[in-house]
Order: structure tokens, then C-alpha cells, then sequence
């Protein structure tokens, strides 16, 4: 849908429209969209439309982000941070469209289209204008995830896509295949502890990456078991090495019990020069926020 703008015409081209028996009404642009929400790194293309008096030529037409008021705003053919990015589509008739390309979040401002006749005060800018918003992406996740949760991470911009988006999810830089995304959202249900990574979110057809955010799963201890060093015989006066093994975030706290007394603590429990008062049952035992786990018990007979 084109959306018509029009100004206020200065004195000096109110009295030379008096004399040439036109109205203001006789200028005009048009812009199509008039409001622009793009993504970092795309290209952007505002088609737009312009009328003028019969009898007039066009000099030069060109776009400009102002400021407003100045006597000749700059053309951003010419300016360097636009030279290599800014392609006129238009002509020096009606069509005034242009294409932006790898726009960044500094391009984020009003654009206006003006163009200059051959007759003295023939001047005229479109205002308002053509208003573009650059944004880049962020995924936003829950501050704590726990074994079994159903998560929902968002891509987040900070204004709506123009254009109708497809989002695309990665996970430790790799493309999850899964169709799991609705809209901006991609849906976790009964997360488990293989989705921990690093994530990041993109467009589909866009080069534009979101930084990574780590997803940290939370889980009770599992798959705790103790290991013995050295095994089989064990002879009065060896040393001896107990080491527990559990799987669980965050890490979890290590106790041992010998019979039903907690004689240790820590991962490895270590026994210096073992005695036969020391032969008995061992186990350990794993425990954090999320539960606690025992570990089978192993039987030292010291010869």
C-alpha cells in the first residue's frame, strides 16, 4: 500500500506555482512501505513514486536522511559510508526507488526522496519520509533448566521483521534439523541433558547470525559407581585408592560410608597403609540439588 506525503511548499515556490497556475496538490511522494524493520546484513528496497508540475524537468533526484531544514541536504550517492551501498532505482520521471544494501544498525534513521527542477525554487522533499529500523538477533533463554522441563528459547529483534521470517536453529554451530520452532520460538519438551549447547537463531536466506547462549541442563547424580586401586588382593600396610564416579549437574557432593558411617568425603578416598580393622564394605554417595544417588558397595578383605 503507498502511503502519500506532502510539505508545506516555501514562499518562494508558492509564488512560482502562482505564476505557472498549479497547485501544490501537483507535488508529491509516495512510499512503499513507509516504516521498515530489517535485518543486520540485508538489503532493504523502498519503492516510491513522484509527481510534478507539467512543464517542469528534473535536474537531479536523489535520497537524503536530512537533517530536516537545511537549505540542500546531502545526497548519499556521495557520502562514503553509502557510496558503495546505495543503488538508485529510479529515474528522472516518476520512479524514485532504491535498494540499501548490508545495512547496519548505524543506517537506523528517517530517508527522505528530493529532487530539483530546472526552474528556480523548484525544489521538493517527501516528508515524512521513509523510517528504517535495523536490528540484529538475540536468543533468550530460562535462567535455570532442569531434566524433564519444557523449554521455550526465543529469537529475539528489536522491532518485527518486515518481511515474513522462517527462523532457523543452530546448536554448537550445527543446524537442528528437528522442526521443533513455532514462529520466533524454539520448543524444548522434556528437556533432557543431551540439549545442553550453545545456541544461536538466524533467518532463513540471511547471513545474519545471533551470538550463542549456553543452555545449561540441570540433573540429579546418575550412574555412580566406585572404582578400587589397586584391586583383587589387597595385603596389610598397602595403600589404598577408592575413587567414586557420578554423573550430575552441577557437580555433586561425594560422602563415604563404611557399614552405615560416613568415614570420607571428596572424590577420592585414599587409605595409607590399610589394616585388616579396615576390611569392610565401602559405597558412596552422590547428592546435590536435584537428588542423590548410592553407589553399589564393594568389599575390601585386607590379607
Amino acid at each position: 500500500m503507498l502511503m502519500s506525503v506532502r510539505r508545506m511548499a516555501p514562499l518562494s515556490m508558492i509564488f512560482l506555482l502562482m505564476i505557472h497556475g498549479v497547485s501544490s496538490g501537483d507535488w508529491d511522494v509516495s512510499y512503499s512501505p513507509s516504516h521498515i524493520c530489517a535485518l543486520k546484513d540485508s538489503t532493504v528496497i523502498v519503492r516510491c513514486n513522484y509527481i510534478y508540475p507539467a512543464g517542469y524537468e528534473i535536474k537531479k533526484a536523489f535520497w537524503t536522511k536530512g537533517p530536516v531544514g537545511v537549505q540542500e541536504p546531502p545526497d548519499l550517492s556521495e557520502d562514503p559510508e553509502y557510496r558503495q551501498r546505495l543503488q538508485y532505482l529510479g529515474d528522472k520521471q516518476q520512479n524514485c526507488t532504491v535498494r540499501l544494501s548490508h545495512v547496519t544498525l548505524k543506517d537506523s534513521h528517517m530517508y527522505y526522496f528530493r529532487f530539483i527542477t530546472n526552474i528556480t525554487g523548484g525544489r521538493f522533499t517527501g516528508y515524512p519520509g521513509v523510517t528504517l529500523a535495523v536490528t540484529d538477533l538475540q536468543v533468550e533463554t530460562p535462567e535455570r533448566v532442569t531434566e524433564g522441563d519444557s523449554v521455550n528459547l526465543t529469537c529475539k529483534s528489536s522491532c518485527a521483521l518486515t518481511d515474513r521470517a522462517t527462523f532457523i536453529w543452530y546448536r554448537n554451530s550445527q543446524p537442528l534439523t528437528e522442526r521443533r520452532d513455532r514462529n520466533n520460538e524454539l520448543l524444548l519438551q522434556s528437556v533432557r541433558r543431551e540439549d545442553s549447547g550453545r545456541y544461536s537463531c538466524a533467518v532463513d536466506g540471511h547471513t545474519h547470525i545471533s551470538p550463542a547462549v549456553q543452555l545449561n541442563v540441570m540433573y540429579a547424580p546418575q550412574y555412580t559407581f566406585v572404582g578400587v586401586s589397586p584391586c583383587c588382593v589387597i595385603v596389610e600396610g598397602d595403600s589404598v585408592t577408592l575413587n567414586c564416579i557420578s554423573d550430575s549437574n552441577p557437580p555433586a557432593e561425594i560422602s563415604w560410608i563404611k557399614g552405615g558411617t560416613i568415614v570420607g568425603s571428596g572424590r577420592i578416598y585414599n587409605i595409607s597403609k590399610i589394616s585388616s580393622g579396615d576390611s569392610g564394605e565401602y559405597k558412596c554417595k552422590s547428592i546435590n540439588e536435584h537428588g542423590e544417588k548410592y553407589s553399589d558397595a564393594v568389599t575390601l578383605n585386607v590379607m
